[in-house]
């Protein structure tokens, strides 16, 4: 029997078509296969034992020399063509078996969506995919093995050593991950002990260069140093293939090595990693996989809103054997507490302050946790995007500025119809504002989570507000929202980004100032949104003068623009000289700021959750004795916390409405926070003062 295979023209959509070689082998082991092949993938076939001849076809050629081709395969006397190009020759050759149902004009299934199945539907071969493949149409000789096995000698490499093949390149610009992020992905893993490998062809060298001199000779670049066979030696040495969307990455499926493959705009439905193990990491933005040549938007988001860290999750779990073996592990086989809704892009709305955003990233990990390869936003007031800038678990921040241009209901309308664009399934509103609510949903958002006031019908699910009882703490009335989706939060800290740039101001401000790494800093935040949490200015001066004079600290003084003249009146009663950076400072500079410090003393106040945040020991005063205000919900997390909070015998709590001058606040003497102190810089336990 004579058989015509017609394969495709890039190497890896070649590749994907070996498996149906693989299985005419198996039906008919005594062909002699010819294949018709362009010049990129040929040496896949030159010198195969697996193909009696290979035929040249350049789709540039000149159309006298297709004719010519035409008829030279004519005479073959094929008894089967298998044409996967769909192209003249497998429409018009002569073949002895054909049937009008075979090849690309037959229906596919909707069901079959990866190419590789698509090529062995369209050759009939379709039951064949799910048996063991009894050939290999890939050969790979013993000179290929030794190339490899002599380089892998040169590093002193043995067969235990831990090799990760990474192809950072591919044919496509739209397909390639960013170089500083692989960059920082191949630093992480050869930290932990992992051998890389680069690989790739000759228009992959500079990004494999670039790589090679960040991370010196700890990483081996073979880019552009191995054929084919080669690289598929090298393959069959590794534990586990990182990819783009690319060659490499159906090689590496062809061989059933472990693969991770980054995915941008292309399907990976359609072109996805094949191998018995291997994971997809992907960005399920609004508009992917749109499968364009160009980004229509110039962003390239799908790409660039994946970080190392998303990486480096999927190879941690692949190389524990934690994958299930299905085509895509993660986010695609999740369970949610709605059988069947897959949450793919969610979207996080808080506009209230900055502790209360701060005070919600747990959520946003949690999330995060639970949906690696989901595109997680959130939407806060614009001040407080510093606190969410850089934070790894969150893909996007979307500023809804309530007080200036998006304040009109008006401008809200055109703000919902940015949101509905955006295609987010999921929202989670975690402060109940009737705007919030409203925005969500003319949005368009199918699944909208929140609390059940302030027009919560617009809602789709809605847990009951119990917030004004001061049960829990504020962090904790976040999480239960999540808790309603079926997700258990495993880490509950706060996250608070640090800027390098940030950390360089800090530098610079510290050596004006004169302050050395060696000296104790102190920082105090004496202001407050409210004047009901605001404890005398001349009580935090003279704690100040006596734990400067008793420990030797540099005092700081901080708080917002609004402030200024509060934080001044503080100054103006201290004794001591302090750093004044009242009004000074942006959220990020505060928080390298603070992060240096060795205690803070604040009202109750944003900046204080900010410390605690970063494991700076907080002192915090507290007044107002309402159950839905009180240290309870809003007090600082961490154990190096103190709170002072003192009750005076009010049935009632009126709050900023006090009509007994905040007694409460004054009830805490300068006596008691210099005990806290004393407490904090002796032992790391927490307690009350009352």
């Amino acid at each position: 029997m004579k058989i015509l295979f017609i394969t495709l023209s890039n190497i890896g959509d070649c590749i994907l078509t070996l498996p149906v070689l693989d299985f005419l082998r198996q039906k008919y082991p005594d062909a002699a296969i010819t294949c018709l092949v362009p010049p990129r993938p040929k040496e896949i076939f030159i010198n195969n034992p697996a193909v009696a001849d290979v035929v040249i076809f350049d789709k540039h050629a000149k159309l006298i020399d297709k004719i010519k081709l035409f008829f030279a395969l004519s005479k073959g006397n094929f008894d089967i063509v298998v044409d996967l190009r769909n192209s003249f020759f497998g429409a018009f050759l002569p073949a002895r078996k054909r049937s009008l149902l075979s090849g690309p004009l037959r229906r596919i299934p909707a069901k079959i969506k990866h190419m590789k199945e698509k090529h062995l539907f369209w050759a009939n071969l379709l039951e064949y995919s799910k048996r063991n493949k009894e050939h290999q149409s890939l050969n790979i000789t013993f000179k290929d093995v030794d190339y490899i096995q002599g380089i892998l000698s040169e590093q002193n490499l043995t067969n235990s050593a831990k090799i990760i093949v990474i192809a950072p390149g591919s044919r496509s610009r739209v397909k390639c991950w960013d170089k500083q992020n692989f960059s920082q992905l191949c630093s992480q893993l050869v930290k932990e002990g992992n051998q890389i490998v680069l690989v790739g062809d000759s228009l992959d060298q500079p990004i494999c260069n670039y790589l090679g001199q960040a991370c010196g000779k700890k990483i081996i670049n073979l880019c552009a140093k191995t054929n084919l066979s080669q690289l598929a030696a090298l393959l069959n040495q590794a534990q586990l293939l990182i990819t783009n969307d690319s060659a490499v990455m159906h090689l590496a499926s062809y061989l059933n090595v472990p693969v991770v493959a980054i995915f941008g705009p292309t399907d990976e439905k359609k072109y996805g990693p094949w191998s018995q193990s291997c994971a997809v990491v992907k960005k399920d933005i609004f508009c992917r996989p749109c499968e364009k040549a160009q980004c229509r938007f110039g962003s390239l988001k799908c790409l660039t809103s994946i970080k190392p860290v998303d990486v480096l999750i999927q190879v941690k779990s692949m190389l524990a054997n934690k994958g299930d073996g299905s085509l895509y592990q993660g986010i695609e086989h999740e369970k949610r507490t709605v059988p069947g809704i897959l949450y793919h892009r969610i979207l996080i709305v808080r506009t209230d302050r900055l502790g209360d955003v701060l005070l919600s990233t747990p959520v946003i990990k949690a999330l995060r946790q639970k949906f690696p390869q989901g595109y997680i936003s959130m939407m806060v007031s614009p001040y407080t995007k510093d606190v969410l800038d850089g934070n790894p678990a969150l893909d996007e921040i979307i500023a809804f500025d309530k007080d200036a241009k998006d304040k009109c209901w008006l401008a809200t309308l055109k703000f919902a119809g940015l949101l509905r664009k955006k295609k987010f399934d999921l929202a989670i509103v975690l402060h109940p504002t009737t705007r919030m609510h409203l925005l969500t949903f003319l949005a368009g958002i199918p699944k909208r989570l929140g609390y059940d006031r302030k027009f919560g019908f617009l809602l789709t699910d809605r847990i009951k507000h119990t917030k004004q009882y001061g049960q829990k703490h504020e962090s904790e009335y976040a999480l239960d929202l999540i808790r309603y989706l079926g997700i258990q939060p495993q880490d509950k800290t706060l996250f608070m980004p640090i800027k390098q740039e940030s950390e360089k101001w800090v530098d610079v401000l510290f050596s004006q100032a004169g302050i050395r790494d060696s000296d104790k800093l102190l920082v105090i935040h004496p202001t407050a949104s409210c004047h009901s949490r605001i404890w005398p200015g001349e009580r935090f001066a003279e704690v100040a003068d006596k734990l400067a004079q008793k420990y030797g600290f540099k005092v700081v003084i901080i708080s917002g623009p609004k402030d200024m003249q509060k934080a001044q009146e503080v100054i103006k009663n201290m004794r001591i000289k302090a750093l004044n950076l009242a009004g000074k400072t942006s959220i990020s500079q505060l928080a390298s700021l603070l992060r240096r410090c060795q205690l803070f003393i604040s009202t109750d106040s944003g900046p204080m959750h900010m410390a605690s945040a970063l494991g700076v020991p907080v002192i915090t005063i507290f007044g107002r004795s309402q159950a839905g205000l009180s240290p309870q919900r809003w007090g600082p997390l961490g154990e190096k916390n103190r709170i002072l909070h003192k009750t005076v015998g009010c049935t009632i709590c009126l709050a900023h409405n006090c009509q007994k001058d905040f007694a409460c606040l004054k009830a805490t003497s300068v006596e008691d926070v210099l005990r806290a102190a004393e407490s904090i810089l002796k032992s790391r336990g927490r307690f009350y003062l009352s």
